[in-house]
Parts: structure tokens; sequence; C-alpha cells
């Protein structure tokens, strides 16, 4: 049974995403706009799960050359996971035992879940306030549900939605139902 562990932002996170980011970059560096450090590693100060959540942003037509171009390094598509526009990559964790942990999807540049992820982590890094109150729900979920992944994330949903409108964008999910 997996254990849901939060702990205070490490520094070293800034620096592993850009160990990843170094071996992803050379290989695909001509088919992307972007690699983007985002989820609560990203913002100094968060608390946050230790792993690293990644974003390839890409434009029309790059998804099939990236997914052929990641497999060279280790990285199996796992497709959408329900999340259109937003393409999920796994790994053989002994392949990437240099690496740490991290969630890596490619996502077009237009994908609402990816505005989504840029403009809340913008807004938490501009605003201690609301990353000290999220950094609160997260460890409080952790100490209620370690064990109940479903249960922890259902528990920061309030204020995740809260910093969400005060970005001035519509949650993805209530896009996706338009």
């Amino acid at each position: 049974m997996r254990t849901i562990i939060v702990e205070p932002y490490d520094p070293k996170w800034a620096e592993e995403f850009e160990k990843i980011k170094s071996e992803i970059l050379p290989l695909i560096s001509d088919n992307i706009i972007s690699i983007e450090h985002v989820g609560s590693t990203s913002v100094v100060g968060l608390w946050a799960k230790p792993i690293i959540d990644i974003d390839i942003i890409i434009d029309d037509g790059m998804l099939p050359i990236i997914i052929e171009k990641l497999a060279r390094i280790g990285y199996v598509h796992k497709g959408d996971l329900e999340i259109i526009g937003r393409e999920a990559f796994g790994y053989n964790d002994e392949e990437k035992a240099n690496l740490m942990q991290h969630h890596l999807y490619v996502c077009h540049k237009d994908n609402a879940e990816l505005r989504q992820h840029l403009a809340f982590r913008d807004y938490l890094r501009k605003n201690p306030k609301y990353c000290e109150k999220y950094s609160k729900i997260k460890i409080e979920m952790a100490k209620k549900y370690p064990h109940d992944i479903d249960s922890y994330l259902n528990g920061k949903e309030p204020v995740i939605m809260e910093i969400i409108k005060l970005c001035g964008i519509k949650p993805w999910k209530e896009q996706r139902n338009e």
C-alpha cells in the first residue's frame, strides 16, 4: 500500500527538473514550444509530494514525432488518460534511476488543463498567502487520508478551485463539458 507523503519545499526539486529536462530537451528541442516545470514542486515554499510534474508543450501535428523521440530514451506513451490534449508518458524506474520520480505529459499549446497548470503555478508563485493555504490543506489531507489518493485529491479540490477562480480562468473540467 502506497502512503501519501507531502514534504516541505526542497530547492533540489528545481535542480531535478533541470536534470530531467536536460535529458529530454536535446532530442526534441526542434519539435516543441517549451518544457515547463508545473505542479507543487515548481512553487518555492509549497509543500508537495516529491514527484516532479513536467508538461512538454507542442504545436499542431507534433505528437507522433514526440512519441517516437521520447520512446528512444525509454518513455512509453500511455495515451490521454481521459484528458483530451494531454498525453501521459511512463518509464521503467530502473532505466531512469538517475532521475527523480516524475510525471511527464505532452500537451497541445491550446489545451485547457495546460492553461490551468500554468496559471495555478504562476498564481501560487506570486501569492504566498495562497501558497500557505494550499500547503496546509495538502498536509491535512495527507494525514487524514494517507492511503487513499482519491480522498486526498477530493479534499484538496475546494482550495484548488478557489485558486483557479482567482486566476481568472474556468477550471478545465468545466471547459470540457461545454
